[in-house]
Parts: structure tokens; C-alpha cells; sequence
């Protein structure tokens, strides 16, 4: 590495491939009041961008510990960064074992997950860092959640789940390969609400309107031999459009929460819900 590089220099990262993905959009005003609107949560691990990667809000797998651990960080990456006035996302990846975080992005302006934040959960983020941007403080806007009984300064709390499922149209690029990686390859999202993350992410399903009306087959049902199994751990060791499909084939095939963890790293309450969906059809 040292002689092919064109300075003398290489660098050594730790990889964070498998680890837990999490997102926080952060609001700040110039007396240094700081909310935390919304939490976010990839299903998919690192590796896959977040853009293309399944997500959930509020964040469903985090401790109690975690929460609020990420919280200090996110707060204190503002203030570090200079972000006086407005929102910003704050990425972090948690090691699904050990517990320990590492900071791996951060964009201070409203970006595609602050818009997703808004929406989720009704808070203005782009109207309310408009009006912080030219002097307001949080607790002298109103909240337009609770039709402006409370200030601006409380933090949004939901009852519901909201899940985000990427649009891909890899057909009109047939020589683009469709492995998701940390490049991304969407071109849309839809975003479903319900009780449950189970019926969000179903709700999510059909509304991207690609054929599917939820966890459609993509193995056949009945014995599955060699080449059916390759593919399946291909499709979910290499994580492609349809990955979740392919999870819900394994688990109808008796493939156990464990196997396909370890082949996805995606974390097995998701993958418990899947299964519990899979489970519903035999009903």
C-alpha cells in the first residue's frame, strides 16, 4: 500500500461492516436549547447507504442507555461543529455486541432523513430552522403538533411506527449491478404509519407499487435444494433490492432467526417480526 500510494501514506480504518445503524435530527438554537425530534433506525446494518437501506421511526432496538448516550453525543457534535442555529442529522453505528459507538456522519442542513423526520412525526424542521436562523428561540415558537399549546422546546413523542422502504428501478439499467453497497441506488421511497411495525412495513410494501402485496415468494415453496439454497444465502449475505424477500423465504424454509442473522446481521427483533408475518400466512 505504502509504495502504490502516490504521497507515502495509507490509512486504517476500523470496519463497521454489520454494525447497527442509527440516525438523530437535532435542532439548536442560538441560547443553546437543543431537541432531539426524532430517532431513526435502519434495518439494514452498515454497509448498505442509508438511502437505500429500510428504516424505522422512532428507533425500536435501542436501550434505554443507548438512547440517551447517543443523545450527549449528537448534542455535543453540534456543539463541537459550530451549528449555532437550525437542524442537522447526526449518523452513528453501534457494534450489536459490545455496545460501543462511533459518530459516522453528520449534515448540518435539512437533508432527505430531516425531511423524513418531518414527516413522521408533523415537527416543521425546515420552517422551524428558518425562524431559529434569523433570532427565535425554541421556547418562543409554538408547537404546531399540539395546535400551539406547548413551545417548540418539547420533543415530539410518537405512539406509532413509521417505515420507510426504498424504490429501485434497476430494470432500466440492466449493465448497473443491483448490490446495494454504500453508494446509493434509489430513485424514491414510500413511507408508511401504523400501530405496529408490522403494519407499518406491510402498509410500506404495497404502497411501492412494484408488484408485491407483501412478502411475496421468490423461492418456490417445497424442497429446496442446492442451487435454491446458494441463492438465498447469496441474496442475504450480498444484499440486493429484494433482501427481505429472501429472508422471508429462508424463515418459510425453516431457517433459523440465528442462521439468518448471522448471514444479514440485521437484528434479530426484525427479524422475529418477519418471521412472526411468514408465521400469519398459515393462519
Amino acid at each position: 500500500g505504502l509504495d502504490l500510494s502516490p504521497t507515502g501514506e495509507i490509512l486504517v480504518e476500523t470496519s463497521l461492516l454489520g454494525w447497527k445503524e442509527f440516525e438523530l435530527e437535532v435542532v439548536r438554537d442560538r441560547a443553546d436549547n437543543c431537541i432531539i425530534v426524532c430517532t431513526i433506525e435502519n434495518v439494514d446494518p452498515m454497509g448498505v447507504h442509508t438511502g437505500d437501506s429500510i428504516t424505522v421511526a422512532p428507533a425500536l432496538t435501542l436501550t434505554d442507555k443507548e438512547a440517551q448516550r447517543l443523545r450527549d453525543q449528537a448534542i455535543a457534535v453540534l456543539r463541537k461543529v459550530g451549528v449555532d442555529t437550525g437542524g442537522s442529522n447526526v449518523q452513528f453505528a453501534i457494534h450489536p455486541k459490545s455496545g460501543e459507538i462511533h459518530v459516522i456522519e453528520m449534515n448540518p442542513r435539512v437533508s432527505r432523513s430531516s425531511a423524513l423526520a418531518s414527516k413522521a412525526t408533523g415537527f416543521p424542521i425546515a420552517r422551524v430552522a428558518a425562524k431559529l436562523a434569523v433570532g427565535y428561540t425554541l421556547d418562543e415558537l409554538r408547537n404546531e403538533i399540539t395546535a400551539g399549546r406547548t413551545p417548540a422546546s418539547f420533543e415530539p413523542t410518537i405512539d406509532y411506527v413509521v417505515t420507510k422502504i426504498p424504490r429501485f428501478n434497476f430494470e432500466k439499467f440492466p449493465e448497473a449491478s443491483d448490490r446495494l453497497t454504500t453508494q446509493m441506488r434509489a430513485v424514491g421511497e414510500v413511507m408508511a404509519i401504523g400501530r405496529s411495525f408490522a403494519e407499518s412495513f406491510q402498509k410500506a410494501l404495497r404502497g411501492l407499487e412494484a408488484g408485491f402485496d407483501g412478502l411475496n415468494e421468490r423461492i418456490p415453496q417445497g424442497p429446496v435444494g442446492p442451487d435454491d439454497r446458494e441463492r438465498l444465502e447469496n441474496e442475504m449475505r450480498f444484499p440486493g433490492p429484494e433482501r427481505l424477500w429472501y429472508v422471508a423465504d429462508a424463515l418459510r424454509h425453516g431457517w433459523s432467526l440465528t442462521e439468518v442473522a448471522a448471514l444479514t446481521a440485521i437484528d434479530p427483533w426484525f427479524l422475529d417480526q418477519i418471521q412472526r408475518l411468514v408465521g400469519e400466512e398459515e393462519i
